[in-house]
């Protein structure tokens, strides 16, 4: 039985002019060793081989016209990134896809990079922060708790930097800070209200990164709907769900592993066996992360974000959620109505997908091919 939701004690406001998702790359393959476990029988990546994550993006518009951009994927010429990184990234054999620059994308949809009030970073990881130099000075960079002194100086005076000053050489640099009075709770997540007027929240949500940012932006009004913008606080859907607030359905509609077909998903004795075998909880997430900065900050902070996983109105969009990129609208198209849309009920079990080969091998799935995903 699930446990019930809490309040959330999200004030009242009103709704952002617009969300819209951006997909500026793809990447992979996703190696499950050394970002997550425990190992699952049978599958060693997320989905196929040749399956590619994105790292996604997003442009946030209030209704005053101010403009907003949620980080900036991988840099298309990312040899050119701090040299810690530049000779990081070959060491990985990731295959990456980055054919054009978030502001590229968004100058051929009809919004100016100058436009752009500020460019914020969910962290500072490299598969994430693009080129902020593409954006003209008078963009901001937005930055969490911790980020300038953990980082500054960069690259080039400290060549050992995974940054470059050249991120936020004659633009303002903001550390946002969750000590002051205007710092207010979203269920257990500190937050400060963007626009003052509840149409987009930032939160503040440690762990896998020094400063990592969650967003919270609300969709519609009557009812509230909202979006949460995950960045990576956690790399995969099994890393918060199920959760005692979420269970696993005994059927599953629409069938994650199939989507075409008309019968339901129903992973029983698999799903029970999988987490007794790797030693999980039956009632709690697939996977735990094994990687980032401060793995039992990160796995807190996982928990705060189940609290509001479990809300129907809340739409959780993290930035490598590959099934989330498929489903939904993307730029210039506004996710907005996505409750009512569907893609909250499609979305939720979606990441079932990338463990079909356990599936298949358990009995649990049978009959047609594997995808490409």
């Amino acid at each position: 039985m699930s446990q019930p939701t809490l309040k959330l004690n999200i004030p009242s406001g009103q709704a952002i002019a617009s969300l819209k998702l951006i997909n500026p790359v793809k990447f992979g393959p996703a190696v499950l060793k050394g970002l997550m476990g425990p190992p699952i029988s049978h599958v060693t990546t997320l989905g196929r081989e040749t399956s590619r994550s994105p790292s996604l993006s997003f442009f946030i518009e209030h209704s005053s016209g101010r403009r907003l951009v949620w980080d900036l994927g991988i840099r298309k010429d990312w040899q050119n990134y701090a040299p810690v990184i530049a000779n990081y990234i070959p060491t990985r054999n990731y295959s990456i896809e980055a054919e054009k620059s978030v502001v590229e994308i968004l100058e051929e949809g009809g919004i100016e990079g100058r436009s752009i009030e500020a460019v914020i970073w969910s962290h500072w990881h490299w598969d994430h922060i693009g080129d902020p130099s593409t954006f003209p000075a008078t963009t901001d960079l937005i930055v969490g708790p911790g980020f300038k002194n953990a980082f500054l100086p960069a690259a080039p005076q400290n060549l050992q930097s995974p940054l470059q000053e050249s991120d936020w050489a004659g633009r303002n640099l903001r550390e946002i800070s969750f000590t002051g009075p205007d710092t207010l709770k979203i269920g257990r997540f500190p937050a400060l209200d963007y626009f003052r007027d509840g149409s987009f929240y930032l939160l503040d949500s440690p762990g896998h990164a020094i400063g990592h940012l969650c967003g919270l932006v609300r969709t519609t009004t009557s009812p509230d709907t909202f979006v949460l913008l995950g960045g990576d606080i956690c790399h995969h859907g099994s890393i918060f769900r199920p959760s005692s607030r979420l269970p696993l359905p005994e059927s599953i509609i629409p069938n994650p592993i199939i989507p075409q077909s008309d019968a339901p998903f129903c992973p029983g004795h698999a799903f029970e066996e999988l987490q007794r075998e790797r030693g999980m909880d039956p009632h709690g997430p697939i996977l735990k992360p094994e990687f980032g900065y401060d793995i039992p900050l990160a796995l807190n902070t996982i928990g705060k974000l189940q609290e509001i996983d479990c809300e129907e109105d809340v739409l959780v969009i993290i930035a490598h959620d590959k099934f989330a990129c498929e489903q939904v609208d993307h730029f210039p198209t506004s996710l907005n109505a996505w409750k009512d849309k569907g893609w909250g009920k499609s979305l939720r079990w979606a990441f079932l997908k990338d463990f079909e080969s356990y599936w298949r091998a358990k009995g649990v799935v049978d009959g047609e091919a594997l995808d490409s995903r």
